[in-house]
């Protein structure tokens, strides 16, 4: 599905009376509740790196970008939102979403440390061949939740946490190291 579609599909579920599973949880519907807002002010407040554009702006060989998402997912709203727009900087790069938890299921081939975090990006070549993955988040956000789950903090404090170094980086450090990938691997 391509962004619009996705967008349409977070509207339904926030504004569904009797959402499926697992909408049908109070927490998964207030969290995509909470993630549409925070997609939507990503959409109008993001910043994109001008080195990162100029590298994409430069790629002439064809890609496919396949990103792994879930309405309920935070990282995946702070996330999507710069893939998506970064991937729309070239004519060579087209791009998918595909939900993680509905068929075809491709998660399962790009397990992080045998988990499914999410968002996955995947990037293939115009052959089909994967030149690299990145995800679930930026690596300063992932060493910030793992010290928070090694001192034992409750998953509220670790949203909140992430929340806030989200905020804080403003999809900078997100973008340095698609730079950097992009730069070495692709380029």
């Amino acid at each position: 599905m391509d962004f619009q579609a996705y967008l349409t599909l977070f509207e339904e579920i926030a504004n569904s009376v009797n959402p499926q599973s697992p909408y049908d949880k109070p927490n998964y519907l207030d969290y995509t509740r909470l993630n549409l807002s925070r997609m939507i002010r990503w959409m109008k407040t993001m910043q994109l790196d001008e080195t990162l554009v100029e590298v994409i702006k430069n790629i002439d060989k064809k890609q496919h970008w396949i990103v792994i998402v879930e309405p309920w997912c935070g990282d995946v709203a702070h996330s999507l939102p710069f893939l998506v727009r970064l991937a729309e900087q070239s004519p060579c790069i087209t791009y998918d979403l595909h939900l993680r938890d509905s068929e075809p299921f491709i998660i399962n081939s790009y397990l992080t440390r045998g988990g499914k975090s999410i968002p996955k990006l995947i990037i293939r070549s115009a052959d089909g061949y994967d030149l690299f993955t990145w995800g679930p988040r930026p690596i300063a956000a992932q060493q910030l939740r793992e010290e928070l789950i090694a001192s034992k903090a409750d998953s509220e404090t670790i949203n909140i946490q992430l929340q806030n170094w989200y905020n804080e980086d403003k999809g900078k450090t997100l973008q340095c190291e698609l730079k950097e990938l992009l730069s070495i691997k692709v380029v």
